[in-house]
């Protein structure tokens, strides 16, 4: 397996204003949704234009969340979106990545009339029964990737190897998992199974991590990975590489290093098919720069199988 970077561009919404913090990225009607996981809205790229989609209400009167202003302890920190099927209709499911009260918020997105609507839901209890599953304490787990596997939900959690904590999935069952968010059933009825955990190995002595995963049309996973030297599942750090991982079944079977863009290490967040077939894939990677005035990069690259 090797990656081809094909080409790359500063996202932004049609006045200017910088797409901050990409962390998620997924098709929605004739486009694609951007996720940010510190602010309330995301971008959609449609037609040549870029404009913003409510996905929460504002936090505390905030739509936007960062150290400097003592608000990032109330961001949502939205990671994942996936495609998904509500009663025969397309939809994005958006969830947070769990570790405070905050980050635990599940968005299902529709179109409505080709607009955008999206349903919320406090999906707490869900999260507790993960991080049981798991095996770790809620406070640490960091959610950031799902794809669907033979219509079952695999939610990927980031970990922290550096801690101890590898990169792990759990599954989830699509329907019920559905039901629970619409208000249609308990989380009672939402049972976490199958928890396996991950070893991408190490990049410049920093252990690799889980940022986002999709699925290809044989039944493989790719996941893009990232050697982030934090502190904690909270507190950035500094990037020292990144990669691209081929998961079979339930094993890592291949890790690529991702190429630098601009002379920097580049740290995909979110992942998202544009084509595939037995002998190469191309993607669509959104990046976080870890920086709230800087625009986030959308790339495309091309993996040869």
């Amino acid at each position: 397996m090797d990656v081809e970077l094909l080409s790359a561009d500063r996202l932004r919404f049609d006045d200017g204003i910088p797409v901050r913090a990409a962390s998620a990225v997924a098709a929605l009607g004739d486009g694609h949704l951007v996720v940010s996981d510190d602010a309330t809205h995301a971008a959609w790229f449609r037609r040549g234009t870029a404009t913003s989609v409510r996905l929460l209400p504002p936090v505390a009167g905030h739509e936007l969340f960062d150290e400097a202003s003592g608000t990032k302890h109330l961001k949502p920190d939205l990671e994942t979106a996936c495609r998904v099927e509500v009663d025969g209709s397309p939809a994005l499911l958006v969830m947070g990545s769990g570790s405070s009260p905050a980050r635990m918020r599940w968005c299902l997105v529709r179109l409505e009339d080709d607009r955008p609507a999206s349903v919320v839901a406090d999906m707490a209890d869900t999260y507790a029964s993960v991080a049981a599953a798991l095996d770790v304490h809620a406070d640490v787990l960091n959610l950031e990737g799902a794809c669907l596997v033979d219509g079952t939900l695999r939610w990927f959690h980031r970990g922290l190897p550096s801690a101890g904590l590898p990169s792990a999935s759990v599954d989830l069952d699509l329907a019920a998992a559905l039901s629970v968010l619409l208000g249609r059933s308990g989380a009672a009825d939402l049972t976490p199974t199958r928890p396996v955990h991950y070893d991408l190995g190490t990049a410049e002595g920093v252990g690799l991590a889980v940022t986002d995963v999709v699925a290809l049309p044989g039944g493989d996973l790719l996941a893009s990975a990232a050697a982030e030297d934090s502190p904690n599942v909270r507190d950035d750090g500094p990037v020292v590489a990144s990669a691209l991982a081929r998961i079979r079944g339930d094993r890592v079977v291949d890790v690529v290093p991702l190429p630098e863009l601009d002379g920097s290490v580049i740290k995909v967040e979110g992942l998202m098919v544009l084509d595939a077939d037995e002998e190469q894939a191309t993607l669509l990677a959104v990046t976080d720069v870890d920086d709230p005035d800087a625009a986030s990069w959308e790339a495309r690259l091309r993996v040869r199988l």
